[in-house]
């Protein structure tokens, strides 16, 4: 009887102990809307997101924010001839005009207001996915943090000011790769953010150096990160006396005659709030760590400390995990 007693207390005690572990779970809201270009990457950054909620037991993903699924027919655009082609790239443009001009030809008045009517059917539904961010939602369901994963262009916020202000007021902001070449005409991200997308080139191997190897977006990578391939952005529009640099490029492997200080991943506070950004994400073998992945250069190892990279930043807005946000500008 003893013995059934001591066992009934201590699957009781285990269950309160687990149930009070995921209370304690820190709420997270995923958005992989994009209102411009759009990553091949998000299915997979998606899954990996999912993926270290459930295994880090950090926090739980109680909402996504989705692309809506409306097909837009795409209006034929007519090809340009930059001024300083050659003799083969004119040639494709004229390839490419007659075809343009075939097509142009078979567009109808129907077919123009079909594209409106879709347009606007894809806006109001975009407007619809992204209610969840609301100030007033936000508030209701205890979110902590927001991760905007490869979003792109001018997103429809219910109440993109309120956004800002609810960051302020004490709330985390997670950001990966194209998230700096969201909101441009905004200026309340920009400043919280602090850093825009201005260009890219080709994907290139890329030497990154650690702003602050004891962050735990860091991920005990150490003092450098080689990666094999990467789309590099270059960043504009940041003050460095507004964030600390967590990963930069002394050289930006797409301009070589440019040297300094190339903001790679940063992480900052914006008023009561926490912002954490990393500008890698790109590619879909940085996000998955399956060995089996069509088309992989980056090995495993890399999107490992991927994972660990963003994982950790996660943690720190979460507040989880408490290290210096003091700006670094002089690291270089």
């Amino acid at each position: 009887m003893i013995r059934r007693t001591i066992l009934t207390l201590t699957l009781a005690i285990a269950g309160l102990f687990v149930s009070s572990t995921y209370a304690a779970l820190k709420k997270v809201i995923v958005v992989t809307t994009t209102a411009s270009f759009r990553h091949s990457s998000i299915p997979i950054a998606r899954v990996t997101l999912a993926k270290l909620a459930e295994s880090s037991g950090a926090f739980t993903i109680v909402e996504e924010c989705q692309q809506p699924e409306i097909k837009v027919p795409v209006k034929p655009k007519k090809p340009n001839l930059k001024p300083d082609a050659d003799e083969a790239a004119k040639k494709r443009h004229e390839n490419e005009l007659k075809k343009y001009e075939a097509e142009i030809a078979k567009w109808t008045p129907e077919m123009e207001a079909e594209v409106n009517a879709k347009q606007k059917e894809s806006e109001d539904a975009m407007s619809k996915a992204l209610e969840p961010l609301s100030p007033a939602n936000l508030k209701a369901k205890g979110i902590d943090a927001v991760i905007f994963a490869n979003t792109t262009g001018m997103l429809p916020l219910p109440d993109r000011d309120g956004f800002i202000k609810w960051i302020e007021e004490g709330h985390g902001f997670i950001a990966m790769h194209s998230a700096s070449d969201t909101f441009h005409k905004f200026p309340g991200y920009l400043e919280m953010l602090q850093g825009e997308f201005e260009t890219h080139r080709s994907q290139v191997p890329a030497d990154l150096v650690a702003g602050d190897t004891k962050h735990p977006a860091n991920a005990s990578i150490g003092e450098t990160w080689d990666l094999k391939q990467e789309e590099v952005y270059l960043i504009k529009n940041q003050d460095r006396s507004k964030v600390r640099s967590l990963w930069f490029l002394r050289h930006d492997p797409n301009f070589k005659d440019k040297a300094g200080h190339f903001p790679v991943s940063w992480c900052r506070n914006a008023g009561k709030g926490r912002v954490f950004y990393t500008s890698l994400g790109h590619r879909e073998d940085l996000w998955s760590d399956d060995p089996a992945l069509p088309g992989r250069v980056n090995p495993v190892e890399t999107s490992k400390q991927y994972q660990a990279h963003i994982l950790g930043g996660i943690k720190w807005v979460l507040g989880l995990v408490d290290v210096s946000a003091e700006p670094n500008p002089d690291v270089k």
